[in-house]
């Protein structure tokens, strides 16, 4: 079995993103992915905040964990100069950040409208406008920012980039080992593009994160994730799009549900693991 399939097949191809056990700490969820086997994990900026950067790092690095991605970088779109600087500034220690954790991704949630605005067009103006200032910087530090499109009902708040499709469009516009994108299924599985835009992104997909598309949605659509299995994304056939393009790397479970973050930690990663042999993975 060549090495590729093996991490396809057991759970050392599985990361565990942070904010699925969202109560635990930092170390707490490092030993929890110890216990259960799992080889990865991606790392939330307020968590390791908790625990301090250099102590963060020296515990993943002692448990020999691959830190998959750090969560999160973005929210570009400002139009105040103060609030743009701000911002500029805060990317910046995320790119830092990343670095001192050692990984290698970090992943950019864009931005909304700012308060008050309409104008989307110009909220994507700036986002390109920002990125061309961090991506060089990104570079030298040896990370490569991962634009992740989020569903369109996060437009307003949260992701004014809502297609993987325009996510391309602006890492294309920077070296592919300083900007690339995030297959994330939950916001993505609709768009009758994806397949042509997962081929299309090839060696930029710097991540790929699953939950399900569960109903109905609560009424802070955030929480709206569930496990692998209990919606009705199909992710063998996504998966298979990715590898295809020439992903080979970490398969990260992020789940927002409240009632999920309710459940003990080890339940939950027992239930991750189970899932992602049988619908992730599974032949």
């Amino acid at each position: 079995m060549s090495e590729r399939s093996e991490r396809r097949t057991s759970p050392a191809g599985l990361s565990l993103n942070q904010i699925t056990t969202r109560n635990w700490s930092l170390p707490e969820a490092v030993q929890g992915c110890v216990d259960a086997g799992i080889q990865a994990i991606g790392l939330w900026r307020d968590k390791v905040a908790e625990t301090g950067i250099d102590r963060a790092a020296k515990v993943v690095r002692e448990a020999g964990l691959t830190v998959s991605s750090l969560c999160r970088g973005g929210f570009l779109t400002a139009s105040v100069p103060e609030a743009r600087r701000a911002a500029l500034a805060d990317n910046l220690r995320a790119i830092e950040e990343a670095a001192a954790l050692g990984t290698d991704t970090l992943v950019m949630v864009v931005g909304g409208l700012p308060e008050g605005s309409h104008d989307l067009n110009g909220a994507r103006t700036r986002v390109a406008e920002m990125l061309a200032e961090l991506a060089p910087r990104a570079g030298d530090f040896g990370v490569r920012l991962a634009i992740e499109p989020l569903h369109p009902m996060f437009c307003a708040d949260r992701a004014v980039v809502s297609t993987l499709g325009q996510a391309l469009d602006l890492a294309e516009q920077f070296p592919a080992e300083q900007v690339g994108v995030v297959v994330d299924s939950y916001h993505v599985w609709w768009d009758p593009q994806l397949a042509g835009q997962i081929a299309r992104a090839g060696n930029r997909i710097a991540a790929y994160q699953v939950c399900d598309w569960t109903l109905p949605l609560p009424s802070d659509a955030l929480l709206g994730r569930g496990h692998v299995g209990d919606g009705h994304i199909d992710f063998r056939t996504m998966t298979d799009l990715v590898t295809a393009a020439g992903y080979t790397g970490w398969i990260e479970v992020e789940i927002f549900n409240q009632q999920i973050w309710d459940t003990p930690g080890e339940q939950t990663l027992a239930t991750m693991i189970e899932r992602h042999l049988s619908h992730v993975i599974g032949s």
